[in-house]
């Protein structure tokens, strides 16, 4: 069975009704759980589980405390090229929207590569926008060579690949991916992506899957959240985190519950969707999935990132740029604007005042 079949036999649930016979005697039976089944962690993302989050956050630092220690992996993104083909209305890159369009040469990704190593950090994250032409797998493979060099860990976050392309990658070097939905909802999905191959809606939910076979050692994955019911959205996030967990054991899985942010474009959410809410999404996740990571981008504001530490995140960006060659260049136009400007440095200091210690290196291929 794929997750595609999984998840289309939720298209007809009805939500409003479940979570309206949802009773605090049902939130607190599964808070007294270990481990929770799917429709627990449905309770645990109700209305009603709003009056329990504290306990739930309690729980949560306990559980991440075993499985991952007082600790918090740092990586940064590193943007290759922003040409995308695609017509996605929410994003800074749409093919529509007038801006530089770049890529990096081979020297210029050394360049930046060089800027980012200073730092200490040994993970990162590289990022393109959807063409083919521009940024081809030979392209992406070159790069990735020169990275070799300076990172022991790369993921990319690029377009949806086939098993035999995300293989070609793996032999080169990368180790992970980050792939975002955007949206579970297949018909909210086809609003919001208006041409371009990302539109293609079963590939890119069958991606993550094609990752896993081809030897790819983790895969992150989300919605980006204010594009649909984020309690729909958070729980089939969830769905497919435990999908390809249960199935490829050997998989690092993770999740990142991403926000809109401002783009060149000016797309507004259609959902809000709260500090609470977003809290509460990552407290129930986590008490699903005990192994599981989680991710916290500069998306959301220093303050709030310095909140979550303790609250069942494991991995945070730093000195975060989303425009292209914007870690050693001025920044041209960025995919998005980011809330938190720190830098590793200040990242650092932050998480040794909160008792946790920064992993700058947490991998290496043999």
């Amino acid at each position: 069975m794929s997750f595609f079949e999984i998840k289309s036999a939720y298209e007809i649930f009805d939500f409003k009704a479940f979570f309206e016979k949802v009773t605090p005697g049902d939130v607190e039976r599964v808070l007294a759980q270990h481990r929770l089944s799917a429709q627990d962690y449905l309770v645990l993302l109700s209305p009603k589980a709003e009056l329990y989050l504290e306990k739930m956050a309690q729980k949560s630092h306990k559980i991440t405390q075993q499985h991952f220690g007082k600790t918090i992996l740092l990586y940064t993104p590193m943007y290759l090229a922003n040409y995308c083909v695609n017509k996605c209305t929410y994003c800074g890159f749409r093919v529509d929207n007038e801006l530089p369009r770049t890529k990096l040469s081979l020297e210029e990704v050394e360049v930046e590569a060089k800027v980012i190593a200073a730092t200490g950090l040994k993970h990162i994250l590289i990022l393109t926008g959807d063409s083919t032409k521009h940024s081809s797998i030979d392209y992406i493979k070159e790069c990735v060579g020169v990275l070799k060099k300076y990172f022991t860990s790369i993921s990319i976050e690029i377009y949806a690949l086939t098993q035999e392309e995300y293989e070609v990658l793996v032999e080169a070097g990368v180790d992970g991916i980050t792939l975002y939905q955007e949206v579970y909802d297949q018909n909210i999905y086809e609003q919001l992506h208006l041409s371009g191959p990302k539109r293609d809606y079963r590939f890119r939910l069958d991606a993550p899957e094609n990752a896993a076979r081809s030897g790819m050692r983790s895969v992150n994955i989300g919605s980006l959240l204010g594009l649909n019911d984020w309690r729909k959205e958070a729980f089939i996030t969830g769905l497919h985190a435990d999908y390809l967990q249960t199935k490829y054991p050997h998989l690092e899985v993770s999740i990142s519950p991403p926000r809109i942010r401002p783009q060149l474009g000016g797309f507004e959410p259609s959902v809000e969707v709260s500090d609470k809410n977003l809290t509460q999404y990552v407290l129930a996740f986590r008490l699903f999935m005990h192994r599981s990571g989680i991710t916290l981008s500069t998306r959301e504001s220093a303050a709030l990132r310095d909140k979550f530490v303790r609250l069942g995140i494991t991995k945070m960006s730093a000195g975060s740029t989303t425009a292209v060659g914007g870690h050693s260049k001025e920044e041209s136009v960025g995919q998005f604007e980011i809330s938190d400007e720190r830098d590793v440095d200040e990242m650092a200091h932050m998480l040794y005042a909160q008792g946790y210690q920064p992993v700058y290196k947490g991998w290496e291929a043999l």
